[in-house]
């Protein structure tokens, strides 16, 4: 048989969702993939109780629902002080995934190159990679994930013809301030680069961070696709909800791509929704208040465990640093957690261009009883440091 197509060699399958089967296979508390525990507010789950009953339970328009791109419309509208025009600047995608990979084929050729910060959701690296582009990793630098602005500028000299943006960022939770994006703005400009954002956590900070929309900077809507899910904010990663915002002439395009690749996201999904797009500002500071009381149980249990992280300024994601266990290989490490310990997570390296070895993922969107638990567990993770002393094929 002849061989298989070369573009897919140099990626695996998601690291992130094998470690939800490792979780599942010894009945791990699962903090690896980054779904909540808890429903959706109450006013979309009756919503698509109706739903069910009167649909619509066909195709909608490919791009996305009249009444659901008007309601996204007013939404971010609200948010990014913008006007977004329903009828021309939105796209409606199967989840946050099929967004970034419809902008990815509608921007970039075989051939072109790809600014990736690292630490970077798995996701770019393969979309670049299918895409047939050439990524170009930029690191952000520990412990504060900072980027080193010559670094940036030299990947920009390579002449790229995109940067993907994750703000706030999956898997360290920075969030990039606003100096740091006027100085990526500056050299998008200088060196004529699109600049494909990912802001599905743009709901889900902590004070005193602000979230800035980068399609909101002076000169940028012009070159910035903004890409995003509704997973997060409502509590819905199964629905698979996402969209695209940005000029006319590149929605156009994407459109076009979403087209062939998915035809349109669930209709009856999309009109479940609706009510959350209609929340007042009331429901999203109360989403902050939530993460944030999380955060806080979170990390103090992490601290009385003795256990080394960092604190995220976004998102619901913390880094914890697994040196002192004597692990060289963090899949093994996790694996053994999951497996001994009772809690799941995701191996740092899987996250970064540099060889990180020394971290590991965990995510707090979860019960307070679920991260109570978890927390338990890992009051044990020193037994990791004895096993570890054992030969390998006695586990």
């Amino acid at each position: 048989m002849r061989e298989l197509a070369a573009r897919t060699r140099t990626f695996t399958d998601s690291v992130i969702r094998r470690m939800t089967r490792i979780s599942n296979r010894y009945g791990a508390v699962n903090l690896s993939q980054g779904f909540p525990d808890f429903d959706p507010p109450k006013e979309i789950l009756d919503r698509l109780a109706e739903v069910s009953r009167e649909g619509p339970h066909q195709y909608s328009v490919t791009w996305g629902a009249q009444n659901f791109r008007e309601a996204l419309a007013a939404k971010q509208t609200r948010f990014m002080g913008r006007r977004i025009d329903p009828d021309t600047e939105v796209v409606v995608t199967c989840g946050g995934t099929e967004a970034m990979i419809s902008v990815m084929l509608s921007i970039v050729d075989p051939g072109d190159r790809v600014v990736i910060f690292s630490p970077f959701y798995e996701n770019y690296g393969a979309d670049t990679i299918l895409s047939g582009a050439v990524p170009i990793y930029v690191e952000l630098r520990q412990p504060d994930f900072r980027f080193d602005l010559e670094e940036l500028e030299a990947a920009f000299a390579q002449h790229p013809k995109a940067l993907i943006l994750c703000n706030p960022s999956n898997p360290c939770g920075k969030v990039f301030t606003r100096q740091e994006l006027l100085q990526i703005a500056r050299l998008a400009e200088e060196y004529d680069v699109y600049v494909v954002t990912d802001e599905v956590y743009e709901h889900i900070l902590y004070k005193p961070n602000e979230h800035t929309y980068f399609a909101t900077l002076p000169g940028m809507w012009e070159r910035t696709i903004s890409t995003s899910s509704l997973s997060k904010t409502y509590s819905i990663t199964g629905w698979r909800l996402g969209y695209v915002i940005g000029p006319a002439k590149i929605i156009d395009t994407v459109r076009k791509v979403h087209d062939f690749l998915t035809v349109g996201a669930p209709a009856p999904l999309q009109e479940a929704l609706v009510p959350g797009l209609l929340f007042g500002d009331e429901y999203y500071r109360d989403l902050q208040r939530r993460y944030t009381s999380k955060r806080k149980l979170f990390m103090e249990g992490l601290d009385a465990a003795g256990i080394s992280h960092n604190v995220p300024q976004g998102a619901y994601y913390v880094l914890i640093d697994i040196s002192e266990y004597g692990y060289d290989d963090d899949e093994r490490f996790c694996e053994d957690l999951a497996r001994h310990v009772g809690v799941g997570a995701v191996p740092g390296s899987s996250f970064f261009k540099e060889p990180v070895n020394n971290l590991a993922r965990l995510h707090f969107a979860k019960n307070e009883d679920t991260l109570d638990k978890a927390l338990k567990n890992l009051e044990g993770i020193g037994r990791l440091k004895r096993r570890f002393d054992v030969p390998f094929q006695h586990f």
